[in-house]
């Protein structure tokens, strides 16, 4: 199956995809444990059968004896009633070489035991599977034992260690010569199936009754696990139907990163919107007074159209100063997204190969110090041209001879200096300059909004603008932004 296809059949739900997952771990876990502990049981019941069955060989071996004539004979009664029983489940017999079931217990009935004849060593034990007296499947435990008739009859020493053995004399004349016997004993095994399938059942049952425990646990489980996103998604709600303007509420701490994403896109969101609104607005209006300029010297008597004409210039250049203005703030709309990285060192030296280009006439001399390439500034690379571009070709203007240009990173921030040689600006001045439309020389071309450009897009990323005395004798600027 392929992965897509895996996919496709896979619930979308997580709820269901957590249920299923667990319900199929718990049972296979339940289905493992069941067939475990059973199969440990069985290892153990059959166990404790044959040690069984091998305690009744033991006694049966005991009891054995053979009189002076060579007649076998049980000394004593063995103690289980279930020898006494037809078909009781518990059955002994004793064979001679050549004749089988010599004697033979009560509950055999009329019926043999057949065993095999595997040649069975001296004082060694065999096991065997066969058809009992009523066909049904038994356990058979056999064993042979030396006989030896002397002082003190009775078995061979190397018929058993459980037995006890007992010492034999010198054989008489008159006593019967040794004998070999097959000692045999056997149990019904379907006591030991009807106990593995008593054991089963009981074991299925408490296995189905934990697993149905296990599964409504885990349901609980996963409903109160997914209750802090019902929360959320409540809170969502909330915010879209306009009740809420952020997510409120006490939430684990694995949704608080989440929460606090969205709350930022929510402010960066809310952010825009009043951007542009106050840019719709503050264009309306920086464009209403050229206008009204404009119609008022419409309706005037066209007396002298140079004069006509140096005002339509007039107002245009304004308007289209206020409407490059407020274009450039609209462009700075990606301060507030996370992840913006721009390299410093393709945007510096781009602008540099630009203000060689244009001012190529006055030979100017321009210094580069930077860091290595993996210098960045935490924002978008149009706003950083825009400000570099703006400090660059105010330090060209008015620069004699030499404009000098340093990037660094101190701690988290991004510092870029841009100097000249030039004239320089008063303290006074420093400050009066970054207000709109101001220009520290009328007779220099421009629209005296770079620098306010500048410090407007500075702050927009938390960041700064500031002048100050040039070691170069000129006029010195310090940008300070984020570093990525």
């Amino acid at each position: 199956m392929s992965r897509s296809g895996l996919r496709w059949r896979l619930p979308q739900s997580l709820r269901w995809r957590l249920l299923l997952g667990t319900l199929a771990g718990l049972t296979l876990a339940l289905v493992v444990a069941g067939f475990a502990l059973s199969g440990l049981f069985a290892d153990q019941a059959q166990r404790q059968f044959r040690s069984h069955l091998q305690l009744q060989l033991d006694q049966l071996t005991a009891a054995f004896e053979v009189d002076a004539a060579g007649q076998p004979s049980l000394g004593s009664t063995l103690a289980d009633p279930r020898w006494q029983q037809p078909y009781g489940g518990l059955y002994w017999q004793v064979d001679a070489p050549g004749q089988q079931g010599l004697l033979r217990s009560r509950s055999l009935w009329d019926s043999l035991l057949r065993l095999p004849g595997d040649g069975l060593p001296s004082g060694q034990t065999h096991q065997h599977r066969l058809s009992g007296p009523a066909g049904q499947p038994v356990l058979v435990l056999e064993r042979q034992v030396i006989w030896s008739a002397g002082p003190t009859p009775g078995p061979s020493p190397v018929a058993s260690p459980a037995v006890g053995a007992r010492s034999a004399g010198q054989l008489p004349a008159a006593a019967a010569a040794p004998g070999s016997w097959r000692l045999i004993v056997a149990q019904d095994l379907r006591e030991l199936e009807a106990a593995q399938q008593r054991f089963d059942l009981t074991l299925a049952a408490s296995l189905a009754v934990l697993g149905l425990a296990l599964a409504a646990a885990a349901v609980a489980q996963l409903a109160l696990g997914l209750a802090p996103l019902r929360r959320l998604q409540r809170a969502v709600q909330q915010v879209r139907a306009g009740d809420a303007q952020r997510l409120e509420g006490e939430f684990p701490a694995e949704l608080h990163p989440l929460v606090q994403d969205f709350n930022g896109v929510l402010l960066q969101n809310e952010q825009v919107v009043q951007r542009a609104r106050q840019t719709a607005g503050n264009l309306a209006h920086a464009i209403k007074t050229p206008l009204a300029v404009l119609a008022n010297a419409a309706e005037q008597p066209r007396g002298d159209l140079q004069a006509f004409a140096t005002l339509v210039d007039e107002q245009v250049r304004s308007a289209r100063a206020q409407v490059e203005w407020h274009l450039a703030r609209a462009r700075m709309g990606g301060s507030g997204v996370p992840g913006l990285r721009s390299p410093v060192a393709p945007v510096l030296e781009g602008l540099l190969r630009v203000m060689r280009k244009v001012h190529a006439g006055r030979e100017l001399r321009f210094d580069c110090d930077l860091e290595p390439d993996a210098l960045a500034f935490a924002g978008e690379s149009q706003d950083l041209h825009e400000m570099l571009g703006n400090l660059l070709d105010n330090a060209c203007k008015w620069a004699h001879g030499r404009v000098a240009v340093q990037a660094r990173a101190e701690g988290r921030r991004l510092l870029v200096t841009v100097e000249d040689d030039g004239p320089g600006l008063g303290a006074a001045e420093r400050e009066r300059v970054f207000e709109r439309g101001t220009r520290a020389d009328e007779r220099q071309p421009g629209s005296g909004l770079g620098l306010a450009i500048v410090r407007e897009v500075a702050q927009l990323y938390q960041g700064q603008v500031r002048l100050d005395a040039s070691v170069l004798g000129g006029l010195r600027a310090s940008l300070e932004l984020p570093l990525a």
